[in-house]
Parts: structure tokens; sequence; C-alpha cells
């Protein structure tokens, strides 16, 4: 994707940030991962996640994110169904008093054919991720910013902005005040 002037923006940017791990074999990326990861310490983060996203107190959500090292700022709320990163839980950053809504995905990477890629994930301060969004690995979402439910983030989001869509573009403000 580019702006017309050959600048990959934002998606380059993130593409930018990305750590690229190649694998060996005819197969894709994927049966390697017990290369990337130890399988127990999976089965231990996949067993805090699903505990997790069922708990209905949001600081037993919080402490048991932290156990895996999620880094969990004070006052966010995970709704019920939100996963983090199963693989690479420690590149998850989520700021103060952010909302991840309901069934939405902070993935931290990327299984590909011949390489597999990860990347942090910041959250900012008061951010709002909506019911059902994806994010990738890589991606920076500003303070204050508005993700909208089942939208895709494929690309940094600006601090203040409203974000929709699949995948996601900016929404005119001039849109949200006329509602």
């Amino acid at each position: 994707m580019t702006n017309g002037d050959g600048d990959s923006g934002d998606v380059g940017r993130r593409h930018e940030r990305l750590t690229r791990h190649p694998t060996p074999g005819p197969h894709n990326s994927l049966w390697s991962w017990p290369d990337a990861k130890h399988p127990l310490r999976v089965v231990f983060n996949y067993v805090c996640i699903v505990l997790a996203r069922h708990a209905p107190s949001l600081r037993l959500k919080n402490w048991l994110l932290r156990r895996i090292g999620v880094t969990v700022g004070s006052g966010v709320s995970w709704g019920l169904e939100s996963t983090p990163d199963v693989f690479w839980p420690e590149l998850v950053t989520v700021d103060d008093d952010a909302i991840i809504g309901y069934d939405a995905t902070l993935l931290c990477h990327e299984f590909l054919q011949g390489e597999y890629r990860t990347g942090e994930i910041r959250v900012g301060e008061r951010a709002m991720i909506g019911a059902g969004a994806v994010v990738l690995p890589g991606v920076e979402i500003g303070s204050d910013a508005q993700i909208a439910a089942n939208s895709l983030i494929a690309e940094d989001v600006p601090e203040d902005e409203t974000w929709a869509g699949v995948p996601a573009r900016p929404v005119d403000r001039d849109d949200r005040d006329d509602r």
C-alpha cells in the first residue's frame, strides 16, 4: 500500500519494526513453532489466557496476563474472550486505562511460508479497541484512539483518532460529529 509517491506510510513502518525469523524445511513456518518457543511455555501461556478470557474479575485478568509477560497498565480493562498473543505475550503492552473489547485479538506474530515474523504491540493510554477487532504485529495505537468493532488494524493509529474497517482506515471527524 502506498500513498502515491512510493512511500508505504504507516504500513511500511509496521513492517520495519517486525523481526523476521527464517525457517528451514519444506513446510510452512507454523511447523517450526516448537523451535521458536518451548511447548511447555506455550501451554502455560494458553492456560493463563483461557482463564483470563473467561474470568469475570478485571483484577484477576490483569494478574494472569502479567504472569505470562503482558505489560498491563493501571486500570486496564480486558473484555470477555479478549486474547493477547499466546506465543509472544511479552511483546504486548497495554497502557493505563485502555480497554480491550470483547473477543479482540492482539497478535504479535505472523507465520508465513519460509519465515515467521514477530513484533511488539502497544496500546496507548485510554485507547479503546472494539469487540472482535484484530491488531497485527508491530502496530502502535495512540492514546485516546478508538478502534471500531470487527476492524483489522494493520498500521499505526495516531492518538485521538477513530478507525474502522477491514483494513481499518480513519473515520472522518465530521462523520462522527453528525450523529
